[in-house]
């Protein structure tokens, strides 16, 4: 599977066609990638090509090869098969130290007895540059960071969410080709999380360095992401923007997994271009395939919590009949599990004030908004 992870094009102010230029090399490249463990496979041929200052996040389940692929990036780890390239240059042999790249661990594994300036200015040091660069290069970095005034501080008298921006300072105040994370925000509470990724995502473009960043966190992944890679048993399983995963899955593990949707078995009635016909809950529907669909008499119905809904919604709404298993309030909204009569089991997220209405054991009229629905392979 040969994927290009794109960088959203930017249009300068004052610009305009041009001679044709030679095509910049891409920021980081995979090509063939194998790993075993033994007598595991880690990595079963990994084709990945990314473009020059993108933001690529790897997403996948534990298992799924997602650390692998950044180790051995990073040459922490020889592939048994393939190459790496970064910027052009086949690094596969090349020392850790000689690569150029910065890296980001979830522990942030700072220097404790270094303060937050020096643990910034030791890349720095130990490539040898002036002392008088140094200093200047740590001092923008701290401003970059939103940390001028702490630089002379020590770790343990950070916050954890400072301690992260000193990571990030760190790794890239030598101006690194490629910048890796290895799930940085893993350590830090829900709400601190979100903040650092939105200024993850600010400090990127700052450094327009090319950036892998690997996590299970599909939230990170849609704050972050110019582009997702989602892993599944050493394999790259499918990717995109997150609006075209989200919206658009290719096979039910996307949608549970990447887009925490339901996948219900439904019947295949027929298939005309990119549109399915199926028969699910008693109803006969039309719905768009995620991917060109063989003749096969079952599919999955990737649904949206939101396609659900207690009003019609949508162009062709299916009305349906559900019982009621479960509720769970969530503040802004309710989660409600349900049942259809044929034993499918649902989960809908509906509007604070659905509370009402919903009564354990009842029956609950539900309208599905049948333009969010997506037929995929059935995987039994």
């Amino acid at each position: 599977m040969n994927v290009r992870a794109r960088k959203e094009p930017r249009q300068e102010a004052g610009t305009g066609p041009g001679p044709a230029a030679t095509p910049a090399p891409a920021g980081l490249e995979l090509r063939g990638l194998i790993k075993r463990f033994g007598g595991t496979e880690a990595l079963r041929g990994i084709d990945l090509v990314a473009d020059r200052g993108s933001f690529v996040t790897v997403l996948g389940p534990s298992g799924s090869g997602k650390t692998t692929i950044l180790r051995v990036v990073a040459g922490f780890l020889a592939p048994d098969r393939g190459e790496v390239l970064i910027d052009g240059r086949d690094v596969t042999r090349v020392p850790p130290a000689s690569r150029e790249i910065g890296m980001v661990f979830q522990n942030y594994a700072l220097f404790p007895h270094m303060t937050a300036a020096d643990n910034i200015a030791y890349g720095l040091k130990m490539r040898r540059r002036p002392k008088q660069d140094r200093e200047r290069r740590v001092a923008e970095m701290l401003e970059l960071v939103g940390m001028g005034a702490l630089g002379g501080r020590l770790p343990r008298e950070l916050s954890g969410g400072q301690q992260q921006r000193v990571a990030v300072a760190r790794a890239l105040a030598f101006r690194p080709q490629l910048l890796l994370m290895d799930e940085p925000l893993g350590a830090l509470d829900r709400e601190l999380r979100m903040r650092m990724a939105v200024e993850l995502r600010r400090l990127h473009q700052e450094a327009a360095a090319t950036t892998v960043y690997v996590t299970h966190d599909r939230e990170e992944a849609l704050t972050l992401s110019d582009w997702i890679v989602i892993m599944h048993d050493g394999r790259i399983d499918a990717t995109g923007t997150a609006e075209e995963l989200y919206t658009r899955p290719r096979n039910g593990f996307v949608a549970s997994f990447f887009g925490g949707h339901n996948v219900a078995e439904a019947t295949l009635a027929g298939v005309t271009g990119g549109r399915a016909r199926v028969g699910f809950a008693g109803r006969d529907i039309e719905v768009a395939c995620g991917q060109p669909l063989e003749s096969a008499e079952r599919v999955g119905l990737s649904i949206p919590e939101e396609a659900l809904s207690l009003a019609p919604a949508g162009s062709a709404p299916a009305r349906l009949d559900l019982h009621v298993l479960d509720d769970l309030y969530l503040g802004n909204a309710v989660r409600v599990t349900v049942r259809t009569a044929e034993g499918v089991p649902l989960r809908a997220t509906l509007p604070r004030d659905a509370r009402e209405s919903i009564r354990h054991g009842g029956t609950l009229t539900a309208y599905l908004d049948t333009t969010q629905v997506v037929a995929v392979p059935h995987e039994r």
